[in-house]
This record gives C-alpha cells, structure tokens and sequence, in this order.
C-alpha cells in the first residue's frame, strides 16, 4: 500500500487534529477495524510500525493464507475455542466465517475449500489476501501512518487521550483500537509492546505463551527421520495418562515434530511443560493391534525368503524403515521366516506407539499463534469495547483467545476488528 499511494502518506505525517478513531496495528484485525470504521466515519488513521502492511499474514498457511474455516455449525465452530469460544458468539453472529468469504469474494479474491475446512484463496498466494486489503483501506478513506510505533499511551479519566510514537509525534482520538498483536514470529513485528501498557492503564493480562509451535524432542534418532511428512495417523500426548490426540498429517523436523495436528498438540504440552511428557504417534491408527499383527504376519509370508530389512516396504515409508529396525532390536539382515513372534510383536508395537520424550516448545520465534493476552472479562464481547477504559477497543491476537490451525485463529482476527471498527458510538 505504501508503494502504491505515496502521496497520501506523505499527507498523513503532516495533518494535525483530532482523529474520530486510530487503529494500532496493520495485521489482518487492525485493517479490518479500520477499513470497517471508515466506511462510516471521517477520519480513520492505522498506525503500523512496519514499512509495510500485513507482514505476518504473508506468512500465514505456508505463504497460501488460510483465511477461515467452511465449518458451518456455530455452535462447533465456537467449541474449537474451548472455554473462551462462546466470548465470541457475538463476532461471529456479526462477522462469521461466510460473511468473510463473502468479503473476499466480492472483492475479486475467489476461494477454495480443501480438507479439513481450510478455505484458501484460488491463487494460493496471500499477497492477493493483503492486496484485497489494502485496497479496501484507500476505498473507506483510512489514513495509514508507517514506520509508526507506539511509544506510550496517555491517559486521563479513564480515558486515552493522546498516544506517543517512537519519533515523539502524537496522534489525538477519540476513540482507539489496539491490534498490535500477540509474540509469535517476532521478526514480523509481533513482539508483545502492548502488554506492558496495557498492564500499566490497569488491565488484566494472561501470560502469553507460545501457542501452535512445533515440539521438540530429547531422542537424536528423530535427526534421521527429518522431513518426513506422514499423512493419517495420529498422534498423542501422554503423562501416565493420555492428556489429549489428534489425527491427521505430522511432520519430523531435525530436533522433534512439528505439522498441523503437533501444532495443535502445543498448546497441551504448553499447559503441562513441568511434566514428564511422552508423544506417541500410531502409524497405523486404522489398524488395532491384532488386525495390524496379521498384516505384519501376511507381509512376512508373502516375503518368506527377504531379509527383515527389506520386507516393509509395503507398510511403512522408505525413510522410516531403518529407524523402526533399529529401534526393534531386530537383526536387519535377518532373514523373516526366522523372526520370532516375540521380535514381531516389538514391531507392531512400536507402528502403533512410537514413544519420544518432550524437550519442551520452539517458543514464540516459530509459534503460529499467542496463547494468552488480555483477560476477556475485562471486555465487552458484543463490542470488543475495554471495561477499564472507555474509549479503548481490542481486536485479533491481542485478546486470550486462540484455536487450532484450518483457519480458526484468521477467523478471530477478522470477526473482533469488524466489531472493534463499527464501535458502540462511531
């Protein structure tokens, strides 16, 4: 945006006067806040500390930007949330998942559906998301400031009056929205400023973790396994008792696991990092142990005269064989019609719990999402307004809410700064 309207930025930095509302933060909740406040108010200005918009939402989906979720049931779409989700049955009554799509779409950026719910752009390119945005900004008259961090927060009466920029201009409104974001992949800018002032004008903030980020794992035999991506199986999360599972697609990193049902994962182990954690993952969920022994059985006829090495190439991916071998104990050059029932068993067992210990998150430098951030009894959910102060409204990651990856957490973002930008009184 900033290439291609230079002459309205330069504008910006030299009007004076009192804004009916300024938006700190140009993720997807501020651009959404302030595109919707400018369609009915005079003077809108986004304040972005960046020298562009939208930096973390290019990243988002791989570069593809998974903007929501197709799933059509409110009531389950709020259970994703988990215990904060019905704080969001008014933003998306007002904004919902089809109401975003509709957005997109009449703004000339068409959609797709693909497992799971995932509703992409048909480009798969989420500049084509910012773009759509950007342009929404200029046609609602908003005003946009970059290179522009918030420095302080003045207030008076319960009230904000002024905020201070990092340059030591000041920016006057009446009303403001903070959208600055959670700490997850701080080199896009989301580095957590807006805590300590939000701590400081006397709201309540939850400890912000690292929410949807891969895991790490103490076993170096994983280093083998890297970049393997595995599709169908499930993966869970134990403590003398399973704590939680997910199904779906993983993937083995360097040092551990990471892919859409480990992201998921995080968060529990996040909740549980003091503990003694194991994950399993079932390569075969779709087999109980005694159906999966007979096929283990059947392979090992079929190959009578093979080396064990070389006989299970049918059941498991190439790069994964030598490690279950030697995990199993099992001579590999060991023909299998002399592998006893006792070495069989070992390896149905480990296709169905391969157990590595939990080292612990990636942290905030790969997490997706922020878990944590403002308590939400401390706002309004019908108008994202704060219930310390004012004339102060919050929207996206900000809030403590947060959801698994297929779109869930973009939803948050788009439905909070709608509310946040139509306002009670604007």
């Amino acid at each position: 945006m900033k290439n291609k309207n230079p002459a309205r930025t330069d504008r910006i930095e030299t009007m004076a006067g009192r804004y009916n509302l300024a938006v700190i933060g140009g993720g997807p909740a501020g651009m959404i806040a302030a595109g919707r406040a400018g369609e009915h108010s005079s003077r809108v200005i986004l304040l972005e500390k960046n020298e562009q918009l939208g930096i973390k939402l290019l990243l988002a989906g791989k570069g593809r930007c998974n903007i929501t979720n197709a799933e059509e049931d409110l009531r389950k779409f709020i259970n994703i949330y988990g215990s904060n989700g019905k704080f969001l049955y008014s933003a998306l009554n007002k904004f919902s998942n089809q109401d975003v799509v509709e957005f997109f779409v009449s703004r000339e950026v068409k959609t797709k559906v693909e497992r799971g719910g995932r509703v992409f752009p048909v480009s798969d390119n989420a500049r084509d998301v910012v773009g759509c945005l950007e342009k929404y900004l200029v046609d609602s008259d908003v005003e946009v400031k970059f290179n522009s961090s918030v420095e302080k927060i003045i207030i008076s009466a319960k009230k904000i009056t002024k905020v201070i920029l990092s340059g030591g201009e000041e920016v006057v409104a009446d009303n403001y929205v903070l959208a600055t974001g959670g700490k997850s992949y701080p080199g896009t800018g989301s580095t957590g400023d807006a805590y300590k002032w939000l701590k400081k004008i006397g709201h309540t903030v939850i400890e912000p973790k690292p929410a949807l980020t891969p895991v790490v794992v103490k076993e170096k035999i994983v280093k083998k396994l890297e970049g393997l991506s595995l599709k169908n199986v499930e993966v869970s999360l134990w403590e003398k008792r399973k704590l939680d599972s997910c199904f779906g697609e993983a993937l083995f990193t360097g040092n551990g696991l990471s892919g859409p049902i480990v992201l998921n994962l995080s968060k529990k182990v996040s909740e549980n990092e003091a503990k003694d954690l194991k994950i399993r993952i079932d390569f075969k969920p779709a087999l109980d142990y005694p159906t999966l022994d007979k096929r283990v059985q059947r392979d090992f006829a079929e190959q009578n005269n093979k080396q064990f090495k070389n006989s299970l190439n049918k059941l498991l991916p190439k790069k994964l064989i030598p490690v279950i071998i030697e995990l199993s104990g099992i001579d590999g050059d060991k023909q299998v019609n002399v592998v006893t029932g006792d070495e069989r068993k070992r390896v149905v067992k480990l296709l169905k719990e391969f157990e590595l210990s939990v080292e612990g998150l990636v942290g905030f430098a790969k997490a997706i999402i922020t878990s944590g951030g403002v308590d939400l009894k401390e706002v309004d959910p019908r108008t994202m307004k704060s219930k310390i102060i004012d004339n102060l409204y919050f929207a996206g990651e900000i809030l403590d809410i947060d959801g698994p990856t297929g779109g869930y957490n973009l939803q948050v973002a788009w439905s909070t700064g709608y509310l946040a930008g139509a306002g009670e009184r604007r």
